[in-house]
């Protein structure tokens, strides 16, 4: 008969007695719900399903990627060029229009599958109990009140309080991020507050059991779950415009704005002084064109693509384009330990025998490195374990117990070869309430039996030390306390103790296998951090970014790896823990985040968090991360870095940037590579805007000067489709400055035009527009026909010697060498024979309104345009002697 179910009480499943739960749910857990009791809760909780918001249209994705300002002065350009007759750069325009339309269509269609990646996740199949039958039934059947039985190997279905176990471990390291599977038991938890990797009598949905059995009642389905939570913070709208988008758009709205205001000057100037209407809207119009560096967005696009290509080769995979150069602009990395900065294997780091300390790997392999207390440690430890080797030859098992075989293997000390000499004959396997486990092995002399675990668990069944000249009593209280020591180190601390019997002891007697026991040692694990990543940390800090690990390990263990790598220096740093988080406003943390370096036990919310309080500090976070768990902070933060080897499909999905070979290092070499190419947008800018600003002066101050205007449309039309195309996208060649990696981040609110990049284009600009009119006042005065011709050489060959000489902004091009970026060298030497042909070819003279210049009029124009490349250097060389630190690196 159908009873009202109870109020549901979220997040304290864990704090209730399980039989308690079991009644207030309406449900006998050795019978399990009536068929029509499972129906009518189905209808009234819906599936067990992870639901996703309603999807936008493909096209209105599509349209969404027309709104930027920059694409619609483009279009504006693009229209104009149209009715003017243009009809080239008409095309020109849209082409690289829909080319970034269609790239920002596959971004906004890829951050989409985040969750449907999460969808896929939960189990299919779940083994149920109902009317006292088990059945199997679709997962999204579950409801609240079922009651699961799980197995090694499957998936739990839904969120359960466990009721009754059997050497249970579950996997949670997707949800949690606990680097070792965790044993479960089905007792009541005290206290208010527990992480998720606290909650051991509770199995979530999407982890996975590995060892042992259980059954458990369901007490929350699809959204509700805590799988379900990390789906609703994925479904958030969080994206956020990188820092090179926000640059762009500020660019594009200002030089429009600048662009219409200086075309309208030089029309009326020009019908002021007597020009054509026609002629004066026709320049205006074309110099409106050209001062617009159309190309910009294709060649940040190819920059971009180029820089993804070259990531690949360094193990980084690019998913979203922009991010290549949001790298660059990166403050805080934070990171996730277990497998970036670790190496995701637990390894032993000490042994301790009777006060006598063994490092593992201190030298070569060989059983003389360890004495005979140190190999009674790892016999034992090998011979009490359950871990075996695959078909590969490969330990399997429990991380722990693989690392222990392994190191005895080091040691001399084959596991198969002494299971063979001791043969296993009982055992007494581990479970979570006595934290422990004892195997009885056939010896020469009897029988000996082996007990490993915790500390806690064994040092109090010890009454005597072992040596190999006879025990000796135990100081239990100095031992204790000798095993807190380690675990403040952050290692796993198991104790291993031996007994001997001179008969079989019967099965299951417990008391007289784990009684009066020998103390042999205990042993250290940890899962130890790569050797390359203390040097990334390193690397990370002298450039600026401040490294930052977030885990869901403990937090000894956390600090114990992060002042290892340098990420904290002071022995006393602070840990910030999930449970301390939950307790502190927005305001507070945003204070807090400045200082901590460490955080432990986070769960997916309160990385959000973290990711949102540095934000409002202004910073820019790269957040890496590989489980389930770590997905909507990947996508909240500004780049969202995912693991290729051990990652789940889900964190690849939410996250920009995929390290396929899972290291810390990698992100480090990224964001050099990100530098490099935000450098050399920078320089494009420089170049392109610094020759529209020449023809701007040009064309601006001819007639202020009585001069008339210098320059037909076709003329600016021909320098800006080659002077931006081929010598502009040659940029993208350009190597990395020397000491990218020695200055800070750039500041997220600077502009593109910082650090005197406006100066600059304004400066050198007038500068080509000066010459410009020299060389056409010179000729005019001199009788000399061919001055519109000479003045579009000098434009052009002008901007060919700019773009040589800002190559690098301090560095001289001597310095740098010629042949240092040959696609650049090449694109100049092109434009260069592109322009003669223009003057020197009698068929395209008509086209471009050109005449053969002389020799000596060809060498004014030359030396015209060295003077550009001259006062550049001349710069450098003021600026190398302004910041000598930045010349010294």
């Amino acid at each position: 008969m159908a009873q009202d179910e109870p109020p549901v009480t979220k997040d304290s499943w864990h704090l209730h007695d399980a039989q308690e739960l079991a009644r207030r749910h309406g449900v006998d857990p050795a019978h399990g719900l009536h068929e029509d009791e499972a129906s009518r809760r189905a209808q009234q909780h819906g599936p067990n399903e992870i639901q996703g918001r309603p999807g936008r249209s493909l096209w209105a994705q599509f349209l969404d990627q027309f709104k930027d300002f920059m694409v619609l002065v483009l279009i504006a350009a693009a229209v104009i060029s149209g009715v003017i007759g243009d009809l080239v750069d008409t095309l020109a325009i849209l082409v690289i229009v829909l080319l970034n339309a269609a790239i920002g269509f596959v971004q906004a269609w890829r951050a989409d599958r985040a969750m449907a990646a999460l969808q896929q996740l939960a189990a299919t199949q779940a083994t149920v109990l109902r009317s006292g039958q088990a059945q199997v039934v679709p997962a999204s059947e579950l409801v609240p009140g079922d009651i699961v039985l799980l197995e090694a190997g499957n998936q739990v279905p839904a969120d359960l309080r466990l009721i009754e176990i059997a050497q249970l471990k579950v996997d949670e390291s997707a949800l949690t991020g606990e680097s070792v599977t965790v044993a479960k038991h089905t007792s009541t938890l005290n206290g208010v507050a527990h992480s998720l990797g606290d909650r051991l009598n509770m199995a979530f949905k999407g982890t996975t059991a590995t060892h042992g059995r259980g059954r458990g009642l369901v007490v929350a389905t699809g959204m509700a779950t805590e799988l379900g939570k990390v789906a609703g913070l994925l479904d958030r709208d969080t994206d956020r415009s990188t820092p090179l988008q926000l640059r762009l758009a500020a660019f594009g709205k200002r030089l429009a704005l600048a662009v219409i205001a200086i075309c309208g000057v030089i029309f009326l100037v020009g019908v002021m002084r007597g020009e054509a209407p026609v002629l004066m809207i026709l320049t205006a119009v074309s110099l409106a064109v050209a001062a617009i560096p159309e190309a910009l967005p294709a060649v940040v696009t190819v920059l971009l693509a180029l820089g993804a290509r070259r990531m690949v080769s360094l193990n980084a995979l690019i998913r979203r384009l922009p991010s290549v150069e949001t790298l660059g602009s990166v403050t805080f990395i934070c990171s996730d330990k277990t497998g970036t900065l670790t190496q995701n294997r637990m390894h032993a780091e000490l042994l301790l025998a009777d006060g006598q300390e063994w490092v593992p790997g201190s030298g070569a392999p060989g059983r003389e490195l360890a004495g005979p207390l140190h190999l009674e440690l790892l016999r034992a430890a090998a011979l009490c374990n359950d871990a075996n080797r695959n078909r590969d030859g490969l330990w399997q098992g429990d991380p722990t117990e693989t690392a222990l075989t392994q190191v005895a293997l080091e040691a001399g000390l084959d596991k198969a070869k002494l299971e063979h000499q001791f043969e296993r004959v009982q055992e007494l396997p581990f479970d979570s309430e006595r934290k422990r486990m004892s195997t009885v092995h056939r010896s020469e002399t009897g029988f000996l039996a082996y007990t490993k675990g915790a500390p806690e668990s064994v040092i109090p069944l010890c009454s005597t030390q072992w040596r190999v000249q006879g025990a000796v009593p135990l100081q239990q209280e100095a031992m204790l306390a000798t095993a807190e020591a380690m675990a403040a180190r952050g290692l796993r601390v198991l104790a291993l103790a031996r007994r001997t019997h001179a008969t079989l002891p019967a099965p299951g007697e417990v008391e007289s296998v784990e009684s009066g026991l020998s103390l042999i040692g205990l042993v250290g694990l940890i899962d130890p951090p790569r050797p390359e990543a203390a040097l990334a940390v390193r690397d990370c800090q002298t450039a600026g970014i401040t490294p930052v690990m977030i885990t869901g390990d403990h937090p000894a263990t956390a600090l114990a790896i992060a002042r290892r790598l340098g990420i904290v220096v002071d022995g006393y740093a602070e840990v910030l823990t999930g449970l301390e988080l939950a307790s502190i406003d927005e305001a507070a943390l945003r204070e807090r985040v400045a200082s901590v370096r460490v955080y432990a036990r986070v769960d997916p919310a309160q990385k959000i968090r973290i990711v949102e309080a540095l934000q409002a500090r202004g910073e820019f976070v790269a957040m890496t991360g590989d489980g389930v768990n770590d997905a909507p902070a990947l996508k909240r933060a500004d780049i969202g870095v995912a693991m290729g080897r051990g990652g789940t499909d889900v964190a690849r999905e939410a996250a920009s940037l995929v390290l396929l070979d899972d290291n810390f290092a990698t992100i480090v070499a990224a964001v050099r590579e990100g530098r490099r190419i935000y450098d050399n947008i920078r320089k494009f800018v420089r170049y392109a805007m610094t020759g529209n600003s020449g023809e701007i002066w040009t064309i601006f101050l001819a007639p202020m000067l009585g001069l008339p205007i210098p320059l037909l449309p076709i003329h600016i039309l021909w320098v800006n489709l080659v002077t931006d195309g081929l010598p502009g996208l040659a940029l993208a060649a350009e190597p990395a400055e020397r000491g990218i990696m020695q200055r800070p981040p750039r500041a997220p609110q600077e502009s593109l035009f910082a650090n005197g990049l406006w100066q600059h284009i304004l400066w050198v600009g007038l500068l080509i527009g000066g010459l410009c009119l020299l060389v056409q006042a010179w000729a005019m005065s001199t009788g000399h026909a061919h001055w519109q011709t000479m003045v579009f050489t000098v434009l052009t060959l002008g901007q060919m010697a700019h773009v040589l000489a800002i190559r690098s902004e301090t560095e001289s091009l001597w310095r740098l060498g010629l042949g240092s970026n040959r696609p650049l060298l090449g694109a100049v030497l092109l434009t260069f024979v592109l322009q003669m042909a223009t003057i020197y070819v009698p068929v395209l003279n008509p086209i471009f309104k050109t005449q053969a210049l002389s020799p000596v009029e060809l060498m004014l124009c030359l030396a015209a345009s060295a003077v550009v490349f001259i006062a550049v250097e001349i710069e450098k060389l003021w600026l190398r002697h302004k910041r000598p630190t930045l010349a010294a690196s």
